[in-house]
């Protein structure tokens, strides 16, 4: 089956708004076997969007029209898709009830405009919005399918799930039961990954398992598409080759599915009744700032210390006897110290720290920085030393997600001194 993405909106074709409603749009469809043949940007043009309409109308069998159904004038792609197909608009009465409770709920007056949103096509089919104001359409424009829906990321995602991706199944023949397993990891490399898992897609029966991968530095999802009769034989097909993906890579494996990584460290601690403090340089209270916010933080996350100089660390920590740490040479036995320190201070049962220091010179991959990361508890304290490879941001991501990887580990019980695929080797 053909599909067509078009992308609607002057602020995305001029790139002052960047274009992630694709790519989640064309992922989404991919990890359920379904691929996205063309992808066409048009700006708020009534001419430009005619003729986008029905070239797709022509080649394509489907077709996701993203943007253009809010309330301003600029907001097109009801009125050009009824011209395409020679009807006119009619109110959506239903629809426009929502809106005004919508708004009533929130304690707005609805404004006139908005009216234009209950607007639809004649015939058009209609397709839920749970989460905002614009309604969501479907109509057949020449030989395809075509299925309008907002630009606000939010609404759109909810409706690509729940309605749209149903439709496309049924009509490409694919079996409806698809489970997408998901598997996040840090430390290594797609290639090697890719390596390490090679032959497991045969452990599943007739092809129904489908391998791929999805590198976003510092992490690298490893995906898994199963198909099946029915929720039984999914989980019959996916066991023997979940099972063999944790054996052949398990310990860098740090949260599965929709989990994340500080979802994960989050529910240990509070599984143990435990709390934590973050002491970090460089990393700019990255590390605070992915778990303090979480839903049940507010019972484990103690403190968090941000500082770009080491000496300001250990004044904060009133480390009055600490030794003096080169700002370029930072060592483990240093981040320990820092680690016991801020546990004691705060009376957190774990404390944190990344210390790092970036190497001077041009912010060019073939640099790197040095990034020591220590965990105490009142048992004791482990600790590694590494040097990452690439410029300031990579560095600067590269040791937050070790950082965080290491409590994960330390937490489950695994080593945190791992190989690690992103380490700097220096040449002989």
């Amino acid at each position: 089956m053909y599909i067509e993405i078009i992308c609607t909106g002057d602020e995305v074709l001029t790139g002052k708004i960047v274009n992630t409603n694709f790519a989640y749009m064309s992922q989404k469809l991919e990890d359920v076997g379904l691929t996205v043949k063309w992808e066409t940007t048009v700006g708020d043009d009534r001419e430009d969007l005619l003729s986008a309409f029905l070239r797709a109308g022509e080649r394509a069998d489907a077709v996701i029209v993203n943007g253009g159904l809010g309330p301003t004038v600029d907001d097109l792609s009801q009125e050009v898709a009824a011209q395409a197909v020679g009807v006119g608009l009619v109110l959506h009465e239903e629809w426009l009830e929502r809106m005004r409770s919508f708004f009533t709920r929130r304690g707005r007056t609805m404004s006139e405009n908005n009216v234009k949103q209950a607007m639809l096509p004649e015939g058009a089919e209609f397709v839920d919005n749970p989460v905002g104001t614009a309604c969501g359409f479907a109509m057949t424009i020449g030989k395809a399918r075509f299925y309008f829906t907002p630009g606000v990321p939010r609404e759109l995602r909810r409706m690509l799930e729940n309605e749209i991706l149903p439709r496309l199944l049924a009509m490409s023949g694919t079996p409806t039961v698809i489970r997408l397993k998901r598997f996040h990891s840090y430390g290594l490399g797609e290639s090697h990954v890719d390596s390490l898992l090679h032959g497991v897609e045969a452990l599943a029966p007739d092809g129904s398992v489908k391998l791929g991968f999805r590198a976003h530095y510092p992490q690298l999802e490893t995906k898994l598409t199963v198909r099946g009769a029915d929720e039984a034989d999914i989980k019959a097909k996916l066991a023997p080759v979940e099972a063999e993906i944790h054996r052949r890579i398990g310990n860098y494996i740090m949260a599965e599915d929709n989990d994340t990584l500080e979802g994960v460290v989050l529910d240990h601690l509070r599984q143990s009744q435990g709390s934590l403090a973050v002491i970090e340089t460089f990393t700019g209270g990255q590390i605070a700032a992915r778990v303090a916010p979480l839903p049940g933080a507010e019972a484990v996350f103690r403190r968090g210390i941000v500082a770009r100089h080491f000496d300001e660390i250990t004044t904060a920590l009133g480390m009055l006897a600490a030794p003096s740490c080169d700002a370029d040479t930072p060592t483990a036995e240093f981040a320990e110290q820092v680690a016991q320190a801020a546990r004691v201070q705060t009376g957190a049962t774990h404390a944190l720290a990344v210390m790092v220091a970036i190497e001077d010179g041009e912010d060019r991959i073939d640099l790197g920085g040095t990034v020591c990361i220590a965990v105490a508890t009142a048992e004791g304290v482990a600790s590694r030393r590494s040097r990452l490879a690439g410029g300031r941001d990579w560095v600067r991501l590269g040791a937050t997600e070790m950082g965080l990887d290491s409590l994960r580990r330390y937490l489950q019980g695994l080593p945190i001194r791992e190989p690690n695929d992103f380490e700097k080797v220096d040449k002989p």
